[in-house]
């Protein structure tokens, strides 16, 4: 038996919830390389930026900084289960992308707009902002809703 492809086609309306888990994202499961080849995975803060790309604050003291350095390819999970159910039938997104360092001073205010606490240690020397660029995205909308996305599908219409 040939195995079957699980993904459909992006609809419009799996574009819109891609889109919007994206615009709500506070966090996400940060996936990266480390020095050894392994994947290594950890929790990070992040902001939709301006051009809709994830932005997310970052020290050098953290693994996965030189991570991002040596190996820009990386995915983030984002999407929180719901307070009920099972968390798997929950929409999330697995979005592909490459770490690029962002103009930090640029966008100061537009981060600590989402996290204004942040204004105790954005300014330190050994943070760094990056944007992660959509490459594409593996969606689940929930069960039989999977979807491959490419980086065109992520973008905001208009």
């Amino acid at each position: 038996m040939a195995d079957q492809d699980p993904f459909r086609d992006p609809d419009e309306e799996a574009r819109a919830l891609a889109r919007r888990l994206i615009a709500e994202a506070r966090h996400g499961a940060l996936a990266v390389t480390g020095p050894d080849g392994h994947p290594s995975v950890t929790r990070v803060a992040l902001v939709p930026g301006p051009d809709f790309a994830p932005l997310t604050l970052v020290s050098d003291l953290s693994p996965h900084t030189a991570a991002l350095r040596a190996h820009p390819r990386c995915s983030i999970l984002i999407g929180e289960p719901g307070p009920k159910g099972d968390p798997l039938t929950h929409p999330r997104l697995t979005l592909e992308a490459s770490a690029e360092q962002a103009d930090k001073d640029a966008l100061r205010a537009h981060y600590l707009s989402a996290y204004p606490k942040a204004t105790l240690y954005y300014d330190f020397g050994d943070f760094r902002l990056f944007r992660l660029a959509p490459v594409a995205g593996l969606l689940n909308g929930g069960f039989g809703k999977a979807y491959r996305l490419t980086a065109g599908d992520l973008r905001p219409p208009g």
